[in-house]
């Protein structure tokens, strides 16, 4: 009868076992489990052979099964080498599903799996997102302003800058709330929907300092990647026309005169001793700069004799 079974199963039974070690390659952390489907198979060889022995020496039907128990005794003995498979996952309790089953060393489930492997979970991520999230991705990851395609970069925020000066005199900020509070820097602020940047510098001026200003010149456009995400773009006018009293202070600023010649730049971004003396002197830039927080990782200053100025309106 148990000789009959072997005969009728056992290459079967030996193809699927073969099969399922073929998948288990094919899966991350599963070498126990390929081990114990091995070990499988040699022991069911080992328990048909001596049952093909007991039958060929005539010997007792009792032999076979002996033959069979103790095999069945070997593996209850040592089954955590031979049976480290479970069918619901050994953190959350969920079913497991087919290749966690046979895969997975740690019996867990996908999710599991993806949480106790962050790696894994972040290639997962990655292949779900869009081109343009991936070239998103790119820009935050980047340590270089050479590692970044600027050609595809889009600003988050516009903002513009107006620096006012007044013979060796320039206006300043002292920023008292947002991002760079406490540092000083020009008036200014984002440019709204429907605004021209002109426009914008104009009306920024006017509500940080109180004073109008006109005959805007432009003089850089700087590129800002932070390293959480947020993407400006800021334009750079200079005047030395303007007209009205100066307020004390605002809610967010609070505007002062100094001396070009005493400007305290350890008070300002670090981008700011790159380029704002060549602007100061006139000429044209533009700008890349990486940012984690408030401190610079990597910059480049391009001079033109035209500002390249392919974002905004005029």
């Amino acid at each position: 009868m148990l000789l009959d079974f072997f005969y009728e199963f056992f290459t079967w039974i030996m193809l699927f076992v073969i099969l399922i070690n073929i998948s288990q390659r094919k899966i991350p952390d599963s070498d126990n489990k390929r081990r114990a489907t091995l070990l499988l198979a040699v022991v069911f060889l080992i328990i048909y052979v001596m049952v093909i022995m007991c039958s060929t020496f005539a010997l007792p039907t009792w032999t076979q099964w002996a033959s069979l128990a103790i095999g069945l005794i070997v593996i209850a003995i040592f089954h955590k080498v031979f049976w480290p498979f479970r069918l619901h996952c050994s953190k959350c309790g969920k079913r497991l599903e087919w290749n966690s089953i046979i895969g997975s060393d740690d019996n867990i489930c996908h999710s599991c799996y993806l949480e106790a492997h962050p790696e894994e979970k972040k290639k997962e991520e990655e292949k779900k997102l869009t081109p343009r999230e991936k070239l998103e991705r790119s820009f935050t990851a980047a340590d270089k302003v050479s590692d970044i395609d600027w050609d595809n970069w889009e600003p988050t925020e516009s903002c513009v800058l107006t620096y006012v000066t007044d013979g060796g005199r320039i206006l300043m900020i002292e920023k008292k709330t947002g991002l760079g509070h406490g540092y000083i820097n020009a008036p200014g602020g984002h440019i709204e929907i429907e605004e021209t940047k002109t426009e914008a510098a104009i009306r920024e001026t006017k509500e940080e300092t109180g004073l109008d200003v006109s005959n805007l010149e432009e003089r850089a456009v700087l590129r800002f990647q932070f390293k959480d995400g947020l993407r400006m773009l800021g334009y750079v006018f200079f005047t030395s026309t303007y007209s009205g009293t100066m307020i004390d202070e605002c809610e967010e600023t609070k505007p002062f005169w100094t001396d070009i010649a005493s400007l305290d730049y350890s008070r300002m971004w670090e981008d700011d001793r790159l380029w704002l003396p060549l602007a100061l002197a006139g000429r044209k830039v533009n700008g890349y700069f990486i940012f984690d927080d408030l401190e610079m990782i990597d910059s480049s200053i391009e001079e033109y004799e035209e500002i390249e100025n392919e974002y905004g309106r005029e």
